[in-house]
């Protein structure tokens, strides 16, 4: 087969691999490996596993090290220090001596050729230390669970995992020695890779700073992506030629670039090139896997997939619990991190070149490890089911932490939930406090919440998200819900909780621009608060105070802009602290309900002619989403108009609203 034909075939069997990915709710990675197991020699054989292409695959883990690096920086790892350094340095140690110790005994009853040396046991031992950290990440950014209690021992772990391939990619070829020479060379190989990550760490943030300025000056996109891949692959290559590996110098470019200020713009511009060359990574690994091992051998694969499986979910769970996770929280980290990584099939390949695993056994190793991943998916998605049947006390948990919940908003009517107790959060809550408006917070931040509640402010520990959680804070009798953080999907999420518990509640929402207003808006927020929109009024309002507008014209343009852009704005509902007569003929809003058997229902809105008395209706709210309403638009129970204009053209639109016509 040609080279564009195999190119071709790659293309095809990815694109189709994850578009069904997509379209099952699955990880793309998963995509990438059954098309490889498709292709493979092994089972349709459409595609050879080449060594061309193992050298082009190797370039996805050269970059995902890369990113390792890129994300890697000290006050991540000093806020997530606890996770990192407590679970996740415990779970991969433990699981190296354990499953290595475990593994050395076992050989020693057992005949040839099935024993195997202890570098070979610490080898395989590391590379079931590694989880999925693209499988894994990827379902609990969809399952928005990043912030929950296990979400983040999860990512802990995983990070300190990430850590722990430096380790590892320099001592398996070391282990991978003669004998005699084995200590030798691990010392050697140790004072290497120590000098040279110190002369790199070193001398590299004060080249890479001003040098990256100097490429950055040119304003030219392609001359920095060049410059990127020189930096990454140089620094590989210079690794490898220092007789380490390929991936360590990626990693150390990465921890170079994150300390200057252009880790954002590298960010997006290498992560196409990631993700493009780990999927072709994971093809690469779907065609060695052997079909015919699985079933010849399958007693050997089915137990080197439920023992590590086993062993690790057991592991994880225990150490979870120990370090302080209740019951629940602890059961579900192991689910999530029994199945192994990407690491582990790199470490895997790397022990092969160095004949330290034999192909009788890597072979079933390497079907147990994609049939573990395979499950992932399937681990997470049932896990809430898994802990409820196995630990009772989770659900009595919750159910305490609801009461919780209850009994602190019990006593609370007419209030604000507020969504997310960071910055934004606060600041709203401080203007409701000051006009005496009762409210309730709800933050997944423990650190925060107890500082918060401690203080005094009424904020919860809960996931917005959760409907039993938001019953909980009083949604029924709640006067509005403000959604305070920029995540669409968990945003989408609460507006379909509060649209079925409780439509008639309105909903404002914070987002970052304007690229999801009419996704949020038909999903039932009452309005959309942009925050781009925002910064930019106030940067054009001080833009024309000091070019010397007068002040009253800049309030009256800005307050103009705002009426425009959004709806709640166009004026004021009016009460009992408006006064004066300045205020009559000033615009403002009323609202009208269609109640049960009133006569406007079932009539067109045009057939009010509301526009003859100057009174435009601004919007139309049928339970829960917000519509724009049109002058065909019949009229229906519970449906909720905001009116605008001045007082008297609204007591006239209101009777005939309540008359049903002219």
């Amino acid at each position: 087969m040609s080279s564009l034909a195999l190119t071709l075939l790659y293309l095809i069997t990815a694109v189709c691999g994850v578009v069904t990915c997509r379209w099952l709710k699955l990880p793309p990675m998963l995509g990438y490996l059954v098309a490889g197991v498709l292709i493979g020699p092994h089972a349709f054989a459409l595609a050879q596993d080449s060594q061309d292409v193992r050298h082009l695959s190797e370039f996805g883990v050269v970059f995902l090290m890369f990113m390792i690096g890129l994300d890697f920086s000290q006050p991540r790892l000093r806020a997530m220090r606890k996770h990192v350094f407590g679970l996740g340095l415990a779970q991969v140690v433990l699981t190296m001596v354990l499953a290595s110790a475990f593994m050395v005994f076992l050989s020693r009853w057992l005949p040839e050729p099935w024993g195997i040396p202890w570098p070979t046991a610490l080898t395989l031992a590391g590379a079931m230390a590694m989880s999925s950290t693209a499988i894994v990440a990827k379902l609990m950014a969809d399952r928005l669970e990043f912030e929950s209690e296990h979400g983040r021992r999860v990512m802990g772990v995983l990070l300190f995992q990430d850590l722990a391939v430096v380790p590892l990619l320099v001592l398996i070829p070391a282990l991978g020695a003669p004998s005699r020479a084995l200590f030798e060379t691990l010392a050697w190989a140790l004072i290497k890779a120590i000098a040279l990550i110190a002369v790199l760490l070193f001398a590299g943030p004060r080249l890479m700073r001003p040098w990256l300025a100097l490429v950055a000056r040119q304003r030219s996109p392609e001359l920095f992506m060049l410059n990127l891949l020189l930096m990454t692959l140089g620094l590989s290559w210079l690794t490898q030629r220092a007789g380490l590996s390929l991936a360590l110098g990626a990693f150390i470019a990465g921890i170079l670039v994150a300390d200057t200020e252009y880790k954002l713009q590298v960010d997006s511009d290498i992560r196409p090139f990631h993700d493009l060359l780990l999927g072709l990574f994971f093809i690469t690994v779907g065609m060695s896997l052997d079909w015919h091992i699985v079933v010849h051998q399958w007693a050997l694969v089915i137990a080197l997939l439920i023992l590590p499986l086993a062993f690790k979910l057991a592991l994880v769970t225990a150490l979870a619990r120990v370090l302080g996770a209740s019951a629940g929280v602890a059961l579900r980290t192991g689910l999530y991190l029994a199945q192994a990584g990407e690491f582990g099939f790199v470490l895997l390949a790397m022990a092969q070149q160095h004949a330290l695993v034999p192909a009788w056994l890597a072979d079933p190793v390497l079907a147990a490890m994609v049939l573990s991943m395979l499950s992932t998916p399937f681990m997470i998605q049932y896990s809430n089911t898994i802990v409820r049947r196995l630990i009772v006390s989770d659900w009595l948990q919750q159910s305490l932490h609801m009461t919780r919940i209850a009994r602190q908003t019990m006593n609370t009517a007419e209030h604000v939930i507020i969504c997310g107790y960071g910055r934004c959060g606060q600041g709203l809550a401080h203007m409701l406090e000051h006009e005496n408006v009762p409210y309730v917070a709800m933050d997944l931040d423990p650190d925060r919440v107890r500082q918060a509640s401690d203080a005094g402010d009424p904020v919860v520990f809960g996931d917005a998200a959760r409907p039993p959680l938001l019953m909980a804070a009083g949604l029924a009798r709640a006067r509005a819900v403000a959604i305070t953080y920029l995540d669409v999907p968990s945003t989408l999420k609460v507006l379909a909780n509060v649209r079925a518990h409780a439509p008639r509640v309105p909903v404002i929402v914070r987002t970052q621009d304007d690229r999801d207003l009419e996704r949020l808006q038909a999903a039932g927020a009452a309005e959309v608060v942009p925050e781009a929109i925002e910064g930019s009024l106030m940067l054009a309002s001080h833009a024309l105070a000091l070019t010397g507008v007068p002040m009253r014209r800049i309030l009256r343009s800005v307050q103009n802009q705002r009426n425009a852009r959004y709806a709640l704005l166009r004026g004021y509902f009016h009460g009992a602290d408006d006064g004066g007569s300045d205020e009559v003929e000033q615009e403002r809003l009323e609202t009208f309900t269609v109640e049960h058997g009133a006569a406007a229902i079932g009539r067109p809105l045009g057939a009010f002619e509301l526009d003859a008395l100057d009174v435009r209706t601004v919007s139309l709210r049928r339970r829960g989403p917000r519509i724009d309403p049109a002058a065909g638009t019949v009229l229906a129970e519970n449906d909720t108009l905001v009116l605008s204009g001045r007082a008297g053209a609204l007591a006239e639109a209101l009777a005939r609203l309540h008359k049903g016509g002219l």
